[in-house]
């Protein structure tokens, strides 16, 4: 009975020398985690507040804000444990070799989320826009942090990774105001040029979608096997590029028509010369 009083005692003294010696500080590493949730917190909000209105993309915004409320708190915990007499050497290392161990096994998502800023960041495009990248062309309906989503013309959904994307070449053909159609017709060799540009120039100039200050073309560009070959190149509005697009063609032929020339089919003129020994 002594001897278990006796381990009672020895235990209940031994609790008080931990209880004196740690029980500061744990209660000041608790005060200092509790406060530096608050901190972290407030920071938190008035980092995002300001990097939404900063940031070109609310997404990038959001997400760069996760990331520091993230690392402020992991650095909280290590100075917390610290406090309390915790080894956080070792814990730092082991965290490096998770975080080296991570990033290898994600090269790929991690180039997809860097090419995802670089995206956000330099806005080389955004939601709407009519792109080609990839050697794919869309309209961009939605930008993410690790893909890109495109709508084809004919409906189709394509999901591009934002690594290649970031890094190949991207044409933005709605990034202007201005595009331009152009197109290749041509006439015949017995046709009269000077009278083939002028019916051409005068589609260009009827047609209320054709900008008329924007050096619009119409020249002779190649004396083909079969035609003498013309450029058209007329400027409009984007909005009004497709339908420009499929109307001005048409239109062209009919003109080039009316002005009484032909468009010729390809053609080759075959000589043959008969063997005068055979007769």
């Amino acid at each position: 009975m002594d001897s278990v009083e006796t381990q009672l005692q020895t235990f209940y003294d031994k609790a008080i020398t931990l209880a004196t010696e740690y029980g500061s500080q744990f209660i000041l590493a608790l005060i200092v985690l509790i406060v530096g949730l608050w901190i972290i917190g407030k920071l938190s909000d008035v980092v995002r507040r300001y990097s939404i209105k900063g940031l070109p993309d609310e997404t990038l915004a959001k997400f760069l804000t996760n990331i520091f409320e993230v690392v402020l708190k992991v650095l909280l915990v290590i100075s917390v444990a610290s406090m309390i007499g915790i080894e956080t050497t070792s814990f730092i290392a082991i965290l490096g070799a998770a975080g080296l161990a991570v990033g290898l096994a994600l090269q790929g998502s991690l180039s997809n989320f860097a090419g995802g800023v670089m995206v956000l960041i330099f806005r080389p495009f955004k939601v709407g826009d009519y792109v080609g990248a990839q050697g794919l062309e869309g309209v961009v309906t939605d930008i993410g942090i690790f893909v890109t989503t495109f709508m084809t013309f004919d409906k189709r959904i394509i999901i591009v990774p934002n690594g290649p994307l970031a890094n190949g070449n991207i044409i933005n053909y709605t990034a202007s105001d201005v595009r331009a159609v152009e197109i290749s017709i041509g006439i015949s060799y017995s046709d009269d040029i000077a009278k083939g540009k002028a019916a051409m120039e005068a589609v260009l100039k009827n047609d209320p979608r054709v900008l008329q200050d924007e050096g619009n073309v119409v020249a002779v560009v190649d004396l083909g096997s079969s035609s003498v070959d013309f450029l058209v190149r007329a400027f409009a509005k984007t909005d009004d590029y497709w339908d420009l697009y499929f109307d001005i063609r048409p239109a062209l032929k009919a003109a080039v028509e009316e002005a009484g020339l032909t468009i010729p089919f390809p053609q080759r003129d075959i000589h043959m010369i008969q063997d005068s020994a055979q007769d």
